[in-house]
């Protein structure tokens, strides 16, 4: 191999990963941002692009399976003995993993590109239903409508959050609160009940799962 080749392949790499970025940069502030104000903010022409992707919409489907494939292998590690816990520390997490592509985490879901991350987020989303189920039989989560449907239900809540944070946005402490607030909700819990259960949990505080975030005024 020669050190020509070696630093082409190098280029190669690094411009991908600069176009990955700045996408996932620029579709936040704007989902309709064009491939020409992508190659800009990456640093690149336009013409480059295409040495990496065909057009656009592939440009987002790698971005989006990207970010799918983050979240759930964070989540993934994800366990605690009480079930209302672990949801509740699911939503907390997403909202952490979720907190530079929040715009981008919606679209993944709520578009035609649903179907490039499904795989992804398929044991993600048995884990959800389990996690449900196993609430139900522990008495802690609502009986009164299928375990399948509370958990799309689980699902959808977590994603308004994060479309409320893209149209007001959220402190990350109002943002970690929130995630945690809809899902408990969801499942069953009175808004007084839910702010008790945060409170009462210690693993489920701002400052456990984002430790070198500090609560706002602290």
């Amino acid at each position: 191999m020669t050190i020509t080749s070696s630093r082409t392949r190098r280029d190669a790499t690094e411009n991908r990963a600069a176009l990955i970025l700045a996408a996932r940069v620029m579709l936040n502030r704007d989902p309709e941002s064009s491939l020409e104000a992508i190659a800009a903010e990456a640093g690149l022409s336009r013409r480059s692009v295409y040495g990496h992707f065909a057009n656009r919409d592939e440009l987002l489907r790698e971005l989006v399976l990207t970010g799918a494939l983050r979240v759930a292998t964070a989540l993934d590690s994800i366990t605690h003995p009480e079930p209302a816990v672990r949801l509740a520390l699911i939503a907390a997490h997403l909202w952490k993993e979720s907190d530079e592509i929040r715009v981008m985490a919606v679209i993944a879901v709520r578009s035609p590109l649903k179907r490039y991350t499904d795989d992804a987020l398929r044991h993600l989303r048995a884990t959800v239903l389990a996690t449900v189920e196993a609430g139900r039989d522990a008495g802690v989560v609502r009986t009164d409508i299928p375990a399948a449907r509370l958990a799309r239900l689980a699902e959808d809540g977590l994603l308004t959050v994060l479309e409320e944070s893209t149209r007001a946005p959220l402190t990350n402490e109002e943002g970690h609160r929130l995630a945690m607030q809809m899902i408990l909700s969801t499942i069953g819990f009175g808004w007084r009940e839910a702010n008790e259960f945060i409170d009462s949990h210690d693993v489920l505080a701002l400052e456990h799962i984002h430790p070198l975030t500090e609560k706002a005024g602290e």
